[in-house]
């Protein structure tokens, strides 16, 4: 049986947004299996719960096969070893994110030897991030179009 192409999509997904889900739809056909792996950073504060975010997940990406939901601690290139995925599924938005994600890509090869494959945004997601729904959500703004 040949190698099967595992990817993981990291992340803290606080929310999980449209461009999130997005991403995931079209790297779905890529890989044979995506595992969603939220990242649980104990210093920083989320506004959702690990199995909120983990139950919001799942629902948005009903439907699609093989998808795997997870939460962690620690660092991705564990969560690649552990899984034997082999690729990091990253979205980029911008070119700071693509700097980011280029150098990030460098150190977990380097590492790990995991490559990462990257997703351009789709136009009309490009300004959506989980941080400006979390402060629009903050201020009693309806965010309900950028969420699955």
């Amino acid at each position: 049986m040949a190698t099967q192409r595992i990817a993981v999509f990291p992340g803290s997904f606080d929310p999980f947004t449209i461009g999130h889900q997005s991403i995931v739809r079209r790297a779905a056909e890529l890989f044979d299996k995506i595992i969603i792996a939220i990242g649980i950073n104990d210093k920083k504060q989320s506004t959702h719960s690990e199995q909120e975010r983990i139950t919001q997940i799942k629902k948005a990406v009903k439907g699609i096969e093989n998808i795997e939901v997870i939460s962690y601690h620690g660092l991705t290139v564990d969560v690649c070893k552990q899984y034997d995925a082999k690729y990091l599924l990253r979205g980029v938005r911008s070119f700071t994110d693509f700097e980011y994600e280029q150098n990030m890509a460098d150190i977990n090869r380097k590492i790990a030897g995991i490559e990462t494959v990257i997703l351009f945004t789709l136009p009309e997601h490009a300004s959506i991030s989980s941080s400006v729904v979390r402060e629009l959500d903050k201020y009693g703004y309806d965010t309900t179009d950028f969420l699955p």
